[in-house]
This record gives C-alpha cells, structure tokens and sequence, in this order.
C-alpha cells in the first residue's frame, strides 16, 4: 500500500572496538571480593552473556536486512561501556562512534539514534565503579552526534525519542559527581520541557511510537499532567536496556516490590525502578531485545515494523531473530 511504511528498530548493540576489546575481564577487576567474582562469574558465562566482545557480527543482520526500511531507529548502547562512564572513555566512544558510523553510512538519513545509559555511564553491576558523566553527555552529543530528544511526523504518527536515564535522573543521580548534579538537573528540566511541548502540541489524530531506552523513565513520565492527558495516543513505547523478554516478564511480576537500599547501588536502583513499575502499563511497553540476547535463552533479534499513515489501524510489529554465536 503507497500509504504504508516501514521501519527497523534495533537496540542494545553493544559494539566493542578494537580499544575495548582488549580489556578482558574488565568487570571482574572491578571486583576486589572472591566470592562475588565467582558469582559474577557464574551469571556472565551462562545466563547474561558469555564473552560481551563477540558479537560484533550481529550488526551485519541489520545493516543487510533483505528489505529497505523507510526509517530506521536504534534505541541505544552502542558500546560496552567497559570502563563505566561512558563515552568520555576514549575506548568506548571510539566503539560506538564505529557502530554508529556503520548504522549511517547504510541508511543515511533515515537513521535516527536514542540515548542509552551506556553513552552517558552507567555503575558497575559490582564494586560501584564509574556512574554518568557530563564529559560523556557532550561527547555524546559533539562527536556522536546524538541527538537528545528527537521528532519525527509519518503521517499521522508521530516518532518519539527521549533521553531515558535524564528523565529518571531522581534515580541514576547517586551515580553522578557531587559537583555535577545541579548542572543535570538542569539538563533534565530543559528536557522534560521539550518532552511537555511535543505531547502540547500532538494532534487528536495522531499516534505515538516513543522510544525509550530505558523504562525506569515512564514512571516520571506519568507524572507529568501533559503526558499522562495524551496517553491514550500511545499506540507502543519501544524499550530496550532489560536485554530479553525474560527480564521483562520478571520486571511485570515483581511490580511494586519495595526499593531495597542496603545491597550496593545497582540493586538500589533496580529496585527502585521496579517498585514504580505498575506505571509502565500504560505507556503500553514493548522489549526490542538486545541484539545478541542472552546466553541463557539464545533470544536476540531487532524488530521490523509496518505502520499505515492514516494511523487507522494499529503498527504491526514482527521480531527477526539473530542467529546466536560467539565469533572469536
């Protein structure tokens, strides 16, 4: 049909440059504990992810996907994030400057580009290195040309991409420099300013994909007044970040657990984010999964979707699944 469209949504690729790869065994020297270096050990090597450089490869699946999408969106990650702050790390933004680079130099102007926690630093699962980073913000956004909050109108849909760890920085914000955090909070309010402008000025005819990397963020969505008035006119929010549908089928059922705030940073700010996640059902969620999966399942792919311009009937969305090896 003339008035139909096509686009590919890829996310969590996690690209590892010649620089990051040579930093084996980076999360275990994170470590200083025994015990939890064999337990992280044990999580990595067969149920997360056995060797996090290899699988590069992956990216060819979508770069020669056999039909020409009208628009392409990743929605973020496109490093390792190996020294856990981002990409003011030269390795890691010298991996996802080549990951990006590919992802245009196939499809031009048609790719469009989220902002994942890995670009601006995200602290170790362990040992509470790293954390966000002004420096990785700029970079992201001078060298990566990545683009904070973007908009793009297909007829009468419209094409959402937000910053997802700026809007739950109440969350990430303990992972922040103590000199940096009036500076985003700052960033977060222009932000959350440019997201209540574009939900104003929505159409009643119109129809929202939002890309959101990560869905710690809609909680603090619903509690914007314009977003929650508009909510019916979110046909999908496209996440990434929990890697496969496992983690989101668990993230569902333990809804609302209470935060817990004395086992290290990360399990604080994963219970957090579950503790408010009843308020992900309206933004109506949908896992891109990461592209190479997990070691436990097997399950990474990208998502293809085709959307009608009238927006009369719903975006149909079909997963392709990546053939899951470790090329060393």
């Amino acid at each position: 049909m003339s008035d139909c469209r096509s686009i590919l949504i890829v996310s969590d690729i996690h690209f590892a440059g010649d620089e990051e790869r040579q930093r084996r065994n980076y999360e275990l020297n994170a470590i200083r504990n025994l015990w939890l270096r064999w337990l992280v050990t044990f999580y990595r090597r067969y149920i997360w992810m056995r060797d996090p450089f290899a699988h590069n490869h992956l990216l060819d699946c979508v770069l020669q996907h056999p039909e020409t999408p009208d628009f392409v969106v990743a929605n973020g990650d496109y490093s390792c994030d190996t020294a856990f702050v981002g990409v003011s790390d030269p390795a890691a933004c010298a991996s996802a400057r080549e990951c990006l680079a590919r992802l245009r130099r196939r499809f031009g102007a048609k790719f469009h580009a989220t902002i994942g926690d890995h670009e601006l630093g995200k602290m170790s699962l362990v040992g509470g290195q790293g954390g966000m980073r002004l420096a990785s913000w700029r970079r992201a956004q001078e060298e990566l040309e990545l683009r904070p909050f973007w908009k793009v109108s297909i007829g009468n849909y419209a094409l959402l991409g937000i910053t997802s760890s700026l809007v739950a920085l109440p969350v990430y914000e303990p992972e922040t420099l103590p000199d940096e955090r009036d500076e985003w909070q700052a960033l977060r309010q222009l932000h959350l300013s440019e997201i209540r402008r574009s939900f104003a000025e929505l159409r009643s005819s119109d129809r929202v994909l939002l890309f959101c990397h990560d869905p710690t963020a809609l909680p603090f969505l619903w509690q914007e007044e314009v977003v929650r008035n508009k909510i019916r006119q979110v046909e999908k929010t496209i996440i990434g970040h929990l890697h496969t549908s496992l983690i989101l089928w668990k993230s569902r059922l333990l809804a609302g657990m209470p935060p817990l705030t004395f086992l290290g940073n990360s399990v604080r700010r994963m219970s957090l984010a579950l503790h408010e996640a009843k308020h992900w059902r309206p933004f109506n969620v949908l896992l891109c999964p990461a592209l190479a999966g997990i070691e436990l399942l097997q399950d990474g792919g990208y998502l293809g979707v085709k959307i009608e311009m009238t927006g009369e009937k719903p975006a149909r969305f079909e997963l392709h699944r990546t053939r899951h090896f470790d090329k060393r």
